[in-house]
């Protein structure tokens, strides 16, 4: 049985260079949005590398209206909690790692 590792990856940048380096199929998302605690509103963006041994975790929180790494706009719905568009997700990745030819998927 082989055993799975994560590692996180702290930056953007280092996110991209591991793309460029591992030469991955295909890489998914996830928007965490947390609706269980209002007073403590979450909001996250998850980009997973996978691998056979190894998955490449990225994660980048808000500052702001925006994402602090990427600088993914961060909305507001009708309730005014805090949301990340998975179209503004999706252009930004394809505008950014568009040369690798990746299948992304949303998980």
């Amino acid at each position: 049985m082989l055993s799975e590792s994560v590692v996180r990856v702290k930056s953007w940048r280092e996110f991209k260079l591991l793309v460029d380096e591992q030469k991955p199929e295909s890489m998914a998302y996830i928007i965490e949005q947390s609706g269980f605690f209002p007073e403590k509103e979450l909001v996250a963006l998850r980009l997973i590398i996978p691998g056979v041994k190894v998955h490449y975790v990225f994660l980048d929180f808000p500052d702001g209206d925006v994402l602090r790494e990427t600088g993914i706009p961060v909305c507001k719905n009708k309730q005014g909690y805090s949301l990340i568009e998975e179209n503004d997700v999706k252009n930004f990745l394809k505008n950014q790692l568009g040369k690798y030819k990746l299948i992304i998927y949303a998980y």
